[in-house]
């Protein structure tokens, strides 16, 4: 059961893959500017251990408890993607090497005390809100540079860029576009910030197209549910 699990992901992964380069050739950008961060959230370590060993070296996870257990077992760059809870910051910060989803002043604040306490440094992105919708994260665009102008000075932080989740109710390409216009305006204010964390199993190709350099690919490559051996 394993080797066809195995098979099933290489087979998947390679798609992905394939579909990652013919976006960025349409795109007219190098392939070695984007990452992917395969979505390993409800699967089991053993799937995490079939990708690592196809290559695969970013790992996603939204729920610290999954991050903290899958880390112990694979060894990899960690992401964090989910909405952050203050209590659960230090537990965070002791497996993750990216936060995808910092949107409060207060958590990186945070966040930078316990990284200098562990003596380790972490890459943050901001988490942009298109919509402002409070129940699913983020900061508006209007609010997102200043946000950033406090984030940037914190010790053993280092700001990456911005991250987005398309509302659902936004037709693709009119949110890619948005996006790329404002992460535009935040690179050239914060020119060392430059990565942007967008797109995901559908819609990653228009993500591509417009900028995003951090790909959270899940079901494509694992399957639309967990996989139980």
């Amino acid at each position: 059961m394993t080797s066809l699990r195995a098979e099933l992901i290489a087979e998947s992964l390679d798609q992905v893959k394939k579909k990652i380069t013919n976006a960025a050739l349409g795109a007219s950008r190098s392939v070695d500017e984007l990452t992917l961060i395969v979505v390993t959230k409800t699967y089991p370590a053993s799937d995490v251990e079939i990708l690592h060993n196809l290559g695969e070296r970013n790992f996603g996870e939204n729920r610290s408890e999954e991050g903290a257990e899958k880390s112990a077992q694979v060894n990899a760059t960690w992401h964090f993607q989910g909405q952050v809870q203050s209590r659960k910051l230090r537990d965070i910060a002791g497996w993750a090497t990216y936060v995808h989803s910092i949107d409060s002043p207060d958590h990186a604040l945070k966040l930078s005390r316990i990284c200098n306490e562990l003596g380790k440094d972490i890459s943050i992105f901001l988490q942009l809100s298109l919509d402002g919708a409070p129940d699913r994260g983020g900061v508006i665009d209007t609010e997102i540079a200043a946000l950033a102008e406090q984030v940037a000075i914190l010790p053993n932080i280092k700001l990456a860029g911005l991250m987005c989740v398309p509302p659902v109710s936004y037709e693709h390409q009119r949110a890619f576009s948005e996006i790329a216009q404002i992460h535009e305006r935040f690179k050239s204010r914060f020119p060392e910030s430059k990565s942007l964390s967008a797109g995901m199993s559908s819609d990653f190709e228009v993500a591509i197209a417009h900028g995003a350099t951090h790909l959270r690919i899940g079901s494509q490559i694992l399957g639309s549910r967990a996989y139980h051996p």
